[in-house]
């Protein structure tokens, strides 16, 4: 996107493409060694933004289908999946993706003035402004570009420069640097809550011993952070290493495939898990507890794992065994066990060298 919006061909230049990633991964990891307190001016800063950008998209998406027709058909079915198109029902992991992690608001409870009363309004709050944010962004790149040509990668600001006749200026720059804080800010929230996570797993010997050290000042998890910036960065290097190898191999879309596998996958013991504590302890205090009869909390927690269950077939299983198939989605698939099983080993010596 940088490049685009600036006429610099950045990827065909590998080490400034690892410098630019490499840039963004450390900023965020160092951005995470600091309380919620002291970084909220960038979190709420990029969520402002992130509305900004989202709202005007979609007001202009309404501008220009008002003054130019849409550019795809806007008809009823089409905002329906197609059951029959099994790589329509791939995106259906995307969608779950994008609503994943603001529950993550619990692990930073300690920060809060009421959490009992702040958690429950920060999620619930929270789904129903993403749905309409997300909704209304997507409106407006869908108003702008036919659906089959949008870019998985720039859509919005394709659509910013379809709908302004500019594919340059001013402009375009300032909504390309908007979109690129939103991320650091998407990034650091999500690495603050993570990491925070992977802190109180490693405490209880669910994660190795390193993911566990804290700041002595000001108690963050600078051990998962440090970690997060490794493997990331890690992951960086590899793919400009196989830009080298195989300039055609798609690695980034790969990882992300599986880590969004793996992120999804991690979600489907909680609500199995949920009617089960609902159940085996239903007096344990709780900070908001969810309203509703056996049969009702049943529906509620089986429709995601459902979801969940779809999603990670049409990821992560080939359905299909002519080589395109094997090629896209066999690597995920072989990835997504391998990450299993580390973890499962990681989790069994960890708990063998805390009874030790």
């Amino acid at each position: 996107i940088l490049g685009m919006v600036f006429g610099i061909d950045i990827e065909a230049n590998l080490l400034v493409t690892l410098v630019i990633e490499l840039a963004f991964v450390w900023i965020v990891v160092f951005m995470s060694f600091s309380k919620v307190s002291d970084s909220e001016w960038i979190l709420n800063g990029g969520a402002v933004l992130k509305v900004l950008v989202a709202v005007s998209v979609g007001v202009l998406g309404i501008w220009y289908a008002c003054a130019n027709g849409f550019a795809g058909s806007m008809a009823p079915e089409t905002f329906l999946p197609d059951v029959t198109n099994t790589a329509a029902l791939g995106y259906l992991s995307i969608i779950i993706f994008n609503f994943t992690g603001f529950e993550v608001v619990c692990t930073l409870s300690d920060d809060m003035e009421d959490p009992k009363k702040q958690i429950p309004q920060a999620i619930i709050i929270g789904g129903l402004v993403i749905a309409a944010i997300y909704l209304f962004g997507a409106f407006g790149i869908g108003a702008a570009i036919p659906t089959d040509q949008i870019s998985t990668d720039s859509g919005l600001v394709d659509a910013f420069m379809a709908m302004t006749g500019q594919t340059g200026g001013p402009l375009i720059i300032i909504v390309t640097l908007l979109f690129v804080v939103t991320l650091f800010g998407n990034m650091i929230s999500w690495s603050m809550g993570v990491n925070n996570t992977a802190a109180y797993a490693a405490e209880h010997n669910d994660m190795p011993a390193v993911f566990a050290r804290r700041d002595p000042k000001n108690d963050m998890p600078v051990g998962s952070a440090m970690m997060t910036g490794y493997i990331a960065s890690a992951v960086v290097i590899l793919g400009v290493v196989m830009k080298l190898v195989a300039p055609e191999s798609g690695l980034f879309w790969t990882f992300f495939k599986l880590n969004l596998v793996m992120f999804i996958l991690a979600y489907l013991p909680v609500f199995p898990s949920f009617l089960k504590l609902r159940r085996t302890e239903p007096d344990t205090p709780r900070p908001f507890r969810v309203p509703g009869g056996t049969m009702f909390l049943r529906v509620m927690a089986g429709i995601p794992i459902i979801l969940i269950v779809i999603s990670v077939i049409f990821c992560a299983v080939p359905l299909g065994f002519d080589a395109e198939t094997l090629s896209a989605t066999l690597p995920v698939t072989i990835g997504t066990v391998i990450a299993v099983a580390i973890g499962e080993v990681l989790v069994v010596s960890a708990r063998k060298k805390s009874k030790a």
